[in-house]
C-alpha cells in the first residue's frame, strides 16, 4: 500500500507540477485578453448575481446555481492552503494567488458560457451540462467528454467527499472530543436530507450556507485585521516586494525564492478558485438564464469572492499575525498558521476558525455530489442518479471513520486530469466565447434571448 501510494504521490507530482499551472495560466491570460479582459465587468456581474431571471429556461436561479459552484469551491483550502503557500513560497505566494484570481475570471467566464451553451435537457427534463457536453456537441469530440465525465465521476468520491468528511470528524473531534463515529453519523444523516432533493434541494441550502459561512469567516477576518492595524501598510509592502524579491529567512518567514514564491501561490490559486478545472460549469448548466452571457457574468463572480476576497483576507491575516509576533508563528505551516493567527481573537477567534472550517467542508461534500451525479448521468444515464446519491451518503460515513492517504492522492491526480479535456474545449471553442460575448456583452445585448434550442438526450 505505501509503495501504491508512493507511485500515485509521484504522478500527482508531475500531473500538478509546472506543465499543469503554465497550461492553465496561460489559459487564464489567454481567454482575458480574447474576451477583452471581461474582468472590467465585474460589478455587473455581483449586480446580475442577486437579480432572478425566472422565465428563463433552468432548474435554479443564477445566484442558486453560483452558490452551488461556491460551494463546492471555497473549502479548507481557502483557509489551510493559503496558509501552506505563505509557508513554503514566503508572503509574496499571496501575490500570485490574487494575480492567478484575477486571470482566472476570464477562465471562469468562459467555462460557464460553453456550459450554458452546449447544454441539454436530460430524460427527466432537468438540465445538465459542463465540458462533456461542450466538447461532445462544440468539438465533436466525445471520446474528451467521456475523459472528463470518468475523472469527475471518480475524483468527488475522494477530494469531494471522503477527505472533507475526514476533515469534519478528524476536527470536531480535536476540539470537543466528540468519537468520530458520532459525527459521521450526524454528517451522514444531514447530508442525506440534503442531496436526496436533487440539484434544487442542494441549490436552496447553498443559497442559506454559503453567505453564512463566508460572512462569519470575513467578520473574524476582518477582526483580526483590524487588531493587527499598525501592521497592514507593512504587509502589503512585504507581500508584493517579496513576490519579486524573494523572502529571506528571520522575521517570522521562511526563506524562499521568487520561483518559490511564483509555484505555491499560482498552485493554491488555481486549486481555491477551480478555474480551468471545469468542474463549476456543472452547476452553472443548471441555471436559469436568459442566454449564455448572463450566466458566465455571475459565474466569473464567484473567482472574486473565492480568491480576490476570502484568499486575499487569509493573506492578510497571516501577513500581519506573523510581522505582529514573528517568534510566535515561526515554524509553523497549514492549519497551524491560521490557528495561531485566530487564536488573537479572544475566546471567539478558535471557534470561529472551527465553524468556517467544517461549514466550508460540509459545503463542499454538497456541491461536489450535485458533480459527481451529473458526470456518471453523461456516462450511464439517468437511472444512475438514485444509486449514485446512496453511496455518496455511504461514503461520507466512511471518510469520517478511516483516513486514507491513497484516496486523497488518487482523487487529486483525478482532480488535475480533469483540467486536460476541459483547457482542449476552451481553447478549441475560444471563438464561440468571443461570439457569444460580442452578441450580448459588447453589443449591449444583455437582455436579448438565445434563440439556441436546448435538445432532449436519451440519458
Amino acid at each position: 500500500m505505501e509503495a501504491i501510494n508512493n507511485f500515485v504521490s509521484t504522478i500527482n507530482g508531475f500531473v500538478w507540477g509546472p506543465v499543469m499551472l503554465v497550461l492553465l495560466f496561460g489559459t487564464h491570460v489567454f481567454l482575458t485578453v480574447r474576451t477583452k479582459f471581461v474582468q472590467r465587468h465585474i460589478i455587473k456581474a455581483i449586480k446580475l448575481s442577486v437579480t432572478a431571471d425566472n422565465e428563463a429556461e433552468g432548474d435554479v436561479s443564477g445566484f442558486g446555481a453560483l452558490a452551488t459552484a461556491l460551494a463546492a469551491t471555497i473549502g479548507t483550502g481557502n483557509i489551510v492552503g493559503v496558509a501552506t503557500a505563505v509557508a513554503l513560497g514566503g508572503p509574496g505566494a499571496i501575490f500570485w494567488c490574487w494575480m492567478t484570481g484575477l486571470f482566472g475570471i476570464a477562465t471562469k467566464y468562459g467555462e460557464a458560457l460553453l456550459a450554458i451553451k452546449y447544454r441539454v435537457k436530460d430524460g427527466t427534463g432537468s438540465m445538465i451540462g459542463g465540458p462533456m457536453y461542450a466538447l461532445e456537441r462544440g468539438l465533436g469530440q466525445k471520446w474528451l467528454g467521456v475523459l472528463f465525465a470518468v475523472f469527475a465521476g471518480v475524483a468527488c468520491f475522494g477530494i469531494g467527499n471522503m477527505t472533507q468528511a475526514n476533515s469534519i470528524s478528524t476536527m470536531v473531534h480535536d476540539n470537543f472530543g466528540l468519537p468520530t463515529w458520532i459525527t459521521g453519523i450526524v454528517l451522514t444523516i444531514a447530508t442525506a436530507l440534503v442531496i436526496l432533493g436533487g440539484v434544487k434541494s442542494i441549490a436552496k441550502v447553498c443559497e442559506k450556507l454559503v453567505p453564512l459561512m463566508a460572512g462569519l469567516y470575513i467578520f473574524g477576518c476582518l477582526a483580526i485585521i483590524i487588531i493587527n492595524a499598525p501592521y497592514i501598510g507593512a504587509a502589503f509592502k512585504v507581500i508584493v516586494g517579496s513576490a519579486f524579491t524573494g523572502t529571506a529567512a528571520g522575521g517570522g518567514f521562511a526563506g524562499a525564492t521568487v520561483m518559490m514564491a511564483i509555484r505555491f501561490g499560482i498552485a493554491r490559486g488555481l486549486f481555491t478558485n477551480e478555474s480551468g478545472l471545469g468542474s463549476a460549469p456543472i452547476a452553472d448548466a443548471a441555471a436559469m438564464t436568459r442566454n449564455p452571457v448572463r450566466q458566465a457574468l455571475i459565474a466569473m463572480s464567484g473567482v472574486f469572492w473565492d480568491t480576490i476576497v476570502v484568499c486575499a483576507l487569509t493573506g492578510l491575516v497571516l501577513t500581519t499575525s506573523i510581522l505582529k509576533n514573528p517568534d510566535a508563528m515561526a515554524g509553523l505551516n497549514g492549519g497551524a498558521l491560521t490557528s495561531a493567527a485566530f487564536n488573537s481573537i479572544p475566546v471567539i477567534g478558535p471557534i470561529v476558525l472551527t465553524i468556517g472550517l467544517i461549514t466550508f467542508a460540509w459545503s463542499t461534500i454538497l456541491g461536489w455530489s450535485y458533480y459527481g451525479e451529473r458526470s456518471w448521468v453523461y456516462l450511464v444515464g439517468t437511472k444512475s442518479v438514485m444509486p449514485f446519491r446512496l453511496a455518496w451518503v455511504i461514503v461520507v460515513f466512511i471518510g469520517s471513520i478511516t483516513a486514507l492517504d491513497l484516496v486523497w492522492n488518487i482523487a487529486d491526480t483525478l482532480n488535475a486530469m480533469m483540467a486536460f479535456p476541459n483547457l482542449v474545449a476552451l481553447l478549441g471553442l475560444s471563438g464561440v466565447i468571443v461570439s457569444e460575448t460580442k452578441k450580448y456583452l459588447w453589443d449591449d445585448n444583455m437582455e436579448g434571448w438565445s434563440t439556441d434550442e436546448i435538445p432532449t438526450v436519451n440519458r
